[in-house]
């Protein structure tokens, strides 16, 4: 888009500068701009993006984006470069994004879920990247802000993956409407974000607002063994929904799952055929992933050698059980970027295949209202029928982790309890021994990297 094109589309003014200078690529944050980048600048709660504008152009912006009110209310130093007068900049993003969307020919498929929506996007980016030119969203950008400037890096690619995350009703809704998804992909409906929402069925009425901006010929996939995921089926068009499963009986099936410390193999069943299939990350959450992977593969037409090849080489984003080898043969597990129950429940499955000693980090899980006491004792049964060597615990809810871990019979002195990051890294320092692995899993909000970069460090 040049300059002219953007100020049709946000309705938007110029103030100084060539309207026909090109904008590509778009960021909202002065520390990640680029050379050419278009500066968007964002009112949020704690600062106002628009302040940055000079140190936008100064770094070598090309454009700038700024609201009306903030132009008005103060004296804007205009030079060559073009600065876009919009009345809010977030209206401006969302009409930038549909403008891209409905100027890109790519199959877009859009995913949502509890738990896994980003390494069920890694992995089906994976497989789209074996057969077409495809785009897929970074990181964990998959809110208001993230997913239009995910669809602003649009070029000529045949193929987009684009997470949609949400906190509360009707978020998801205004997502899907901007990237009006082929495919819809629900990975399951948990607990995350309850305490925000009050129940897991209206979190499931939360994650079906997906299908409000699909086309009319899309298909829904969905984890059909996931409790009320296989409800919504049994009672939709099952001409418009794709299933996987490894439990209940599904259109893609998994079955002789194989699952190591570091891998799994296992076979997917799909009309009739079978398919051997090697996933280089552990844990029966990832067997989910690649069933889903398979089936948007299948469905977009890649030929199955290809899609056991994108599964095979799939990466995760980081801080996703990453695996970290400190000296005397530590391995860290970090897993820490965030939690919920059954995100909590995978990864102590993971930790629970290695014969070394095992300890296990794990920090309050936050945003679960009045579940959080329940939530958290379940995570306590979860460690002990895992048979967990040594729990750590970090802040105040993960003490009924603790406390429940404690009640079921796990030694009281295999079990302890910290209130601050400092006080956490402390005690692991002085109970780690050659060998031990180490799961670090907790909210974001926790900051367990801190953990985590303190032990490298020391320990190095």
């Amino acid at each position: 888009m040049d300059v002219k094109e953007i100020i049709k589309i946000c309705e938007g003014k110029l103030l100084g500068g060539n309207e026909n200078v090109f904008c590509q690529t778009f960021t909202k944050d002065t520390r990640e701009l680029k050379e050419k980048d278009t500066y968007i600048g964002i009112k949020g709660l704690n600062f106002d993006g628009n302040s940055f504008y000079e140190e936008a152009f100064n770094k070598g912006a090309n454009c700038v984006i700024l609201e009306q009110e903030y132009v008005k209310n103060h004296n804007i130093k205009i030079s060559d470069k073009p600065i876009i007068v919009v009345e809010n900049a977030l209206l401006a993003l969302k009409k930038m994004a549909e403008y891209k969307r409905n100027n890109s020919s790519a199959k877009f498929v859009g995913i949502t879920g509890s738990v896994g929506k980003t390494s069920t996007k890694d992995m089906i980016y994976s497989v789209l990247k074996e057969e077409f030119k495809a785009l897929k969203t970074e990181g964990n950008l998959n809110n208001n802000i993230g997913l239009p400037l995910t669809l602003l890096r649009l070029t000529d690619e045949q193929a987009a993956v684009i997470e949609m995350g949400m906190n509360h009703l009707g978020e998801i809704d205004y997502l899907t409407k901007i990237a009006r998804p082929n495919i819809s992909v629900i990975t399951n409906i948990g607990t995350a974000h309850i305490g925000e929402v009050g129940s897991r069925e209206n979190i499931l009425k939360a994650k079906l607002e997906i299908l409000n901006g699909m086309d009319q010929e899309g298909i829904l996939v969905i984890n059909n063994d996931n409790d009320l995921l296989h409800q919504y089926y049994e009672n939709s068009d099952k001409a418009k929904i794709v299933t996987i499963g490894i439990d209940q009986k599904s259109d893609f099936m998994a079955t002789d799952l194989n699952l190591e410390k570091e891998y799994s193999t296992f076979k997917i069943n799909y009309q009739n055929e079978s398919y051997d299939v090697y996933c280089p990350t552990p844990g029966r959450v990832f067997v989910y992933n690649s069933l889903i992977a398979f089936a948007v593969g299948s469905l977009l037409n890649i030929p199955k050698t290809k899609i056991i090849a994108g599964i095979k080489n799939f990466e995760l984003t980081k801080n996703r059980l990453d695996y970290l080898k400190i000296d005397d043969n530590i391995t860290l597990i970090n897993d820490a970027y965030n939690a919920s129950v059954d995100s909590m429940k995978s990864s102590l499955e993971v930790l629970s295949k290695y014969p070394n000693r095992k300890i296990a980090v794990l920090g309050d899980m936050l945003e679960l209202g009045n579940y959080t006491q329940k939530l958290h004792e379940e995570v306590g049964k979860y460690v002990v029928s895992n048979q967990i060597d040594i729990l750590i615990t970090v802040g105040k809810n993960a003490e009924y982790i603790a406390k429940k871990a404690t009640h079921l019979g796990m030694p009281q002195e295999k079990i302890y309890s910290c209130l601050t990051n400092e006080e956490a890294t402390s005690k692991i320092k002085e109970i780690l021994k050659a060998n031990d692995v180490v799961l670090f899993k907790a909210s974001n909000g926790m900051k367990l990297n801190e953990i985590i970069k303190n032990l490298t460090k020391s320990i190095e």
